[in-house]
């Protein structure tokens, strides 16, 4: 009778026991499907930037669209190698993993420089705005500072008059003001984007002085921060740019500075 009883209190722990293993079998096949589960569900989001190199910028929209991309024309640029019209840079590189409906920045080449850069100097604000639109030019940084005569008279610009080798269709210029209305102080100009001696030449117009020029890696270079109060800034600029080009700048264009200032850039080597 014992032993019968022993036997039947032995199956009900074994019974108890293949339950409590049953269950917890059940929570981990649940808590493993649900890992992968997630995991697929992130990675699904995910798509590999493609290289968009040499299309043009409607065939690079489709293809970034196609695969869940968005893309983004950020500058336009010249170059002797590269057809018009077709993307120059991309920003992320290719082969890098971003999440669907991530943007693409890109930048547009515009060939080989067609157009000669006027002389600006003596015009006032609006003739000169007038004048870089009728050639196909923009108008770059805008900056102010003391001068005898008349105010909004274009003393200096960027580059200079039928400078070849630029790389892009942007002419910035220093606008005078009366000398009892400002100190030696104005805004700093953007010198993202330039190469190193168009940046020496529009800070040598402003009358700033670059102190260092220090190289960053593509995957590094961005806007640095700068002393002072701050101003609203320039858009942050592509990484993806050419070796020898200025990547960021301190002090920030926007940010009020004077002549003789000193000024640090970064380059892409």
């Amino acid at each position: 009778m014992k032993v019968r009883i022993r036997i039947v209190k032995w199956r009900a722990i074994r019974r108890f026991f293949n339950l409590v293993l049953g269950g917890l079998s059940m929570i981990v096949v649940a808590m493993i499907s649900a890992f992968l589960a997630m995991r697929l569900a992130i990675h699904g989001r995910e798509v590999k930037v493609p290289d968009l190199s040499h299309m043009t910028i409607s065939e690079a929209s489709r293809k970034a669209s196609s695969m869940g991309l968005r893309l983004q024309l950020e500058n336009k640029f010249y170059s002797p190698t590269t057809p018009p019209g077709q993307v120059l840079a991309q920003y992320p590189s290719p082969g890098t993993v971003v999440r669907r409906q991530w943007p693409v920045r890109v930048t547009e080449s515009l060939g080989t420089q067609q157009v000669s850069v006027p002389d600006l100097s003596g015009q006032g604000e609006r003739s000169m705005a007038i004048n870089l639109r009728r050639l196909g030019l923009e108008l770059g940084t805008v900056g102010h500072i003391a001068a005898p005569g008349p105010a909004g008279i274009v003393v200096a610009q960027t580059p200079p008059p039928n400078a070849q080798g630029i790389d892009r269709p942007r002419v910035s210029v220093l606008l005078s003001e009366p000398e009892d209305a400002t100190s030696d102080s104005f805004v700093m100009p953007s010198l993202v984007g330039l190469s190193i001696s168009g940046a020496y030449a529009r800070a040598g117009a402003a009358g700033l002085r670059i102190v260092s020029a220090e190289d960053v890696t593509p995957s590094t270079a961005s806007a640095a921060p700068a002393t002072g109060t701050p101003a609203p800034a320039a858009p942050a600029p592509m990484v993806a740019l050419g070796p020898g080009i200025v990547a960021s700048q301190s002090p920030l264009a926007g940010h009020k500075v004077s002549r003789g200032d000193q000024v640090r850039l970064s380059l892409v080597h």
